[in-house]
Order: structure tokens, then C-alpha cells, then sequence
């Protein structure tokens, strides 16, 4: 890519980007990093040797795909700044707020402006992240492509035809690592009571799932679930403890939950006036 890249935002997230995208050769002299924050703007200087600015509005008008990786709550003030960008049709906006609506976003932009939805989960942070993405009918084939590349960058991409398909994967890979993290500390927990010392307990715990989830990679999670659930052993009494205790209920309901609060904070958000 050889486009100009300006991030409203440099948090967490816009940093594991900026992160990956140096990593995958990126010219770091294409990215501006914009934020009110000036010590992080000063560590991303010093880190990566990107452009920095405390100005939204000029540096987004000299980049080629603008991303908003601003809180939800301040989408919409940032979004109307850069309204007057009209004068860049050609420009790709990029947002990987949680919750807020392509049609929010374009609207608060000025209207007809190319515009991907990205929902990124925190494993990004690491290179190891999963993203959803939506592209409205504005955004071209090539922007697409550059909008992949950039999340790609970070980890694995998936595209959805329908933007309500990013509530799902909020439900499952964007909150997903927080179940994951719950179940370590479960884990972690019932190891203490049945007699191990807390260190041990949680590297047992950890690795278990470290280990766990890179043989899935390769592999069918039934399947390997199968292998090691011999007949009376003691997996298939955790197993059938799990399924007498509905555990698939009980995690169909939990992601339905967060799929329900995605998708109720959009209409929250689209309300503000």
C-alpha cells in the first residue's frame, strides 16, 4: 500500500494497527496518528517513527483512508468536523467503534462517503486478533482490498453482506476473548480448591488453553474433543457434568445477550440528536 493513512485516535486498538502495519513493511511515513493525548502521540513517534498531529481536520484532508478509532460516544462530533471533506469523494473511512451504524456514521460525514464497519476484538493487540468487517455500496472493490489489508495486519478478516451480522461477531470474537479469560480464571479457582497453589493453578490453566486452542487451529474442536474423552475416564465426567448443567445453554444465552446489547447500543447511539 502506498496510500496516506490518518488514524482520529490513538488508543489500545489504533496503536496493535499501527503495530502490525509497520510490522507488514507499511512506509511509516504515510501514517499520521491524530489524538488530544500528546504523550501518546509522542510514544507512538518514538516507537514507530509515524506522523503525529493534534489537528483532525487537516490531517484527515491529506489522507487517502481516514480511520475513526474514536469511543462510540464521540463519533458523531468527530464525524461532523470532518464533514467538510466533501471535497475527497475518493476518500475510504474506516471505523472500528463498537456499535455505531454505517448509516450514523455517513449521515454525521456529509453523506455518500465510502465506508467500512470493522469490529476488531483485543487480541489485535498481539497480532492474533479476529475482525469483522461490513463495506457499504460507496466503497470500491480496491478499498475493500485496502481495508483488508490494514485489519489483516493484525489478524484474521472476515467480510459480512449484512452490517447486522457485525451484532454476531461483537457477540462472538469481539467480547469472545472475555469469555475465554473467565473461564482461565474458573479454571484457576476450582485448581485452589482442589488443593493446588494459585501460581500453579493458573499456568496450568493458561497453557491448558494456549495448547487447547492451537490444536483447533488445525483441527475439528468436536473431533478433538472426542479423542480425549475416553469411555468412564475422567474428562467424560467434567464433559457430562458440563452437559447436565446446560452449558450450551448457558453460553447460547450469554452471546445472545451481548448480541442483543450490540445491537441496542447502536439504536442508543443513533438517537443522540
Amino acid at each position: 500500500m502506498n496510500q496516506k493513512l490518518c488514524l482520529i485516535g490513538a488508543g489500545n486498538m489504533a496503536t496493535s494497527l499501527i503495530g502490525g502495519l509497520i510490522a507488514n513493511d507499511f512506509d511509516a511515513g504515510l501514517i499520521t496518528a491524530c489524538d488530544i493525548n500528546t504523550e501518546q502521540l509522542d510514544k507512538l513517534a518514538s516507537d514507530f517513527s509515524v506522523n503525529t498531529s493534534g489537528d483532525n481536520i487537516t490531517s484527515a484532508a491529506e489522507a487517502d483512508i481516514v480511520m475513526l478509532a474514536v469511543k462510540p460516544q464521540v463519533m458523531q462530533i468527530i464525524c461532523e468536523q470532518l464533514a467538510e471533506l466533501q471535497n475527497r469523494p475518493s476518500q475510504l473511512f474506516i471505523s472500528i467503534a463498537a456499535g455505531v451504524r454505517e448509516a450514523d456514521i455517513n449521515r454525521w460525514l456529509g453523506g455518500s462517503r465510502a465506508v467500512v464497519r470493522c469490529m476488531p476484538n483485543t487480541p489485535s493487540l498481539i497480532q492474533l486478533g479476529a475482525t469483522g468487517l461490513y463495506a457499504n455500496p460507496q466503497v470500491s472493490n480496491a478499498q475493500k482490498q485496502t481495508a483488508q489489508s490494514i485489519l489483516g495486519s493484525v489478524g484474521i478478516t472476515v467480510w459480512v453482506e449484512e452490517e447486522t451480522a457485525l451484532d454476531a461477531i461483537t457477540a462472538i470474537s469481539g467480547s469472545g476473548p472475555a469469555y475465554f479469560f473467565y473461564f482461565i480464571e474458573l479454571l484457576q479457582r476450582a485448581g485452589i480448591e482442589l488443593g493446588l497453589d494459585s501460581e500453579t493453578a493458573l499456568a496450568l490453566a493458561r497453557q491448558t488453553a494456549l495448547g487447547a486452542a492451537t490444536m483447533a487451529q488445525s483441527d475439528d474442536a468436536a473431533e478433538l474433543r472426542a479423542r480425549v474423552t475416553s469411555k468412564k475416564g475422567t474428562t467424560e465426567q467434567a464433559i457430562l457434568s458440563f452437559q447436565k448443567n446446560h452449558l450450551d445453554l448457558l453460553v447460547r444465552d450469554a452471546t445472545k445477550a451481548a448480541y442483543d446489547r450490540s445491537a441496542e447500543l447502536a439504536r442508543e447511539l443513533a438517537n443522540q440528536p
